[in-house]
């Protein structure tokens, strides 16, 4: 039987069949989603049992999907295009300050660091004094390696509203001197972060400061705050935060072997 099945003929007959491609295009998909969203249960079924991919699409995927697009199937990407080219349209004819920021933001979502500075620099040109402008220009100076740009920038948004974005500005702030190696100033501002917020990104960042400073029992502190919160997270916080979750239990592991 299973000579038959993965037998030469039986496999050239099998690609020659457009529905089998399908099948394997959808199971590819699913399978790989599962992985993005370190569903690892769900990828270890989808794995062994093809069938499997369908629970996933309906169970999982196509529940997130319709809180995002509001229940219609899209190809991924589909929303981004129709916006950018809304938006392109509108710059074109209105030219505002606000077009250019959103066309930014989608750009910076799409890793394409250029194309968003140049959007966030029009913007900037035609409305100096918007944070939120001021803001996403500093983290993609940041993310290019211009490192005292976007300090300049952000001290400059954080100054006038020090909780701007619920801290998220402040942290990236805290990024950038962490960059520079001014490991102090950063140290503060994830701090003052904290004090406001419970950010498992910015208490892994502080602990990883604390640990290159020598102060091993905070940075460790800071890791098993994470570690415990994360348990008692709501679901759609515990995916957001799963990354650095885990980075916080590998970093208390190379902490307890050093030690």
């Amino acid at each position: 039987m299973f000579a038959f099945l993965f037998s030469r003929d039986t496999l050239e007959g099998a690609m020659s069949n457009p529905l089998f491609l399908v099948v394997v295009v959808f199971w590819v998909w699913m399978f790989v989603d599962a992985l993005r969203r370190e569903e690892w249960v769900w990828a270890i079924f989808i794995g062994f049992f093809v069938i499997s991919a369908i629970f996933y699409y309906f169970l999982v995927y196509r529940q997130d999907r319709t809180r995002v697009t509001g229940g219609t199937f899209e190809l991924p990407g589909t929303s981004d295009r129709r916006r950018i080219r809304e938006l392109e349209d509108q710059i074109h004819h209105m030219d505002k300050a606000y077009d250019h920021a959103e066309l930014g933001e989608i750009y910076l979502r799409q890793g394409k660091r250029d194309q968003a500075r140049e959007c966030f620099e029009a913007a900037r040109e035609r409305d100096g004094e918007d944070l939120d402008i001021l803001a996403m220009l500093g983290k993609c100076y940041l993310e290019q390696g211009r490192v005292e740009e976007s300090i300049a920038l952000l001290e400059r948004v954080v100054e006038e509203e020090i909780r701007h974005d619920y801290g998220q500005t402040q942290m990236t702030l805290g990024e950038a001197h962490a960059k520079r190696g001014d490991l102090d100033a950063a140290i503060a501002v994830w701090e003052s972060v904290l004090a406001g917020n419970t950010y498992a990104k910015a208490r892994v960042l502080l602990g990883e400061a604390l640990l290159v400073k020598g102060d091993t029992a905070a940075a460790r502190a800071q890791f098993q705050e994470v570690v415990n919160e994360g348990a008692h997270t709501p679901e759609f916080q515990r995916r957001k935060d799963r990354p650095w979750v885990r980075r916080a239990r590998q970093c208390l592991s190379k902490t307890s072997e050093t030690s």
